[in-house]
């Protein structure tokens, strides 16, 4: 069963945010706790599932990918039924593409909305016209041009 977390796990998840690649030292230094309480509640928030995954977060601008768009999709769910399929399985379709950071159902007046990179807006309409709008049960897309991104 998971306990509540206390202001020693957000302290230790906050530095884990900002810096996944600390060592359980690192992370006692800058949260002044002993080591072996850092070690433990690491672990114990990865058995709760509060620490689902550890990731890399990539420079745009180093990766050739420093082009960002949300894309808004407006789903046929007659087609998609027709097809026996769901928006489960368009969102598992779009999260495939290799451009796509994430995808999420979201309500509203749109259906699914998409995080992707690439190159540049030639790139962008490539992938938009070639691959995006091609997928079976895309009723429509609308497209949202990253001008200044927070990290």
């Amino acid at each position: 069963m998971t306990q509540e977390m206390d202001d020693k796990d957000w302290k230790i998840l906050e530095v884990l945010k900002e810096h996944g690649d600390y060592t359980v030292r690192q992370i006692a230094k800058k949260t002044l706790l002993p080591a072996t309480t850092i070690h433990n509640r690491i672990r114990k928030l990865k058995k709760d599932g509060v620490i689902t995954k550890f990731t890399v977060e990539l420079n745009p601008a180093k990766t050739e990918r420093g082009f960002a768009a949300y894309v808004l999709f407006s789903v046929n769910l007659s087609l998609l039924k027709e097809k026996k399929k769901t928006q489960y399985d368009l969102l598992k379709q779009i999260k495939m593409l290799p451009f796509v950071e994430r995808v999420d159902i979201v309500s509203g007046g749109t259906d699914l909305v998409a995080f992707l990179r690439v190159k540049d807006v030639q790139e962008f309409d490539q992938v938009l016209l070639t691959k995006i709008q091609l997928l079976e049960g895309i009723d429509k897309t609308q497209s949202l041009i990253v001008i200044h991104g927070s990290s």
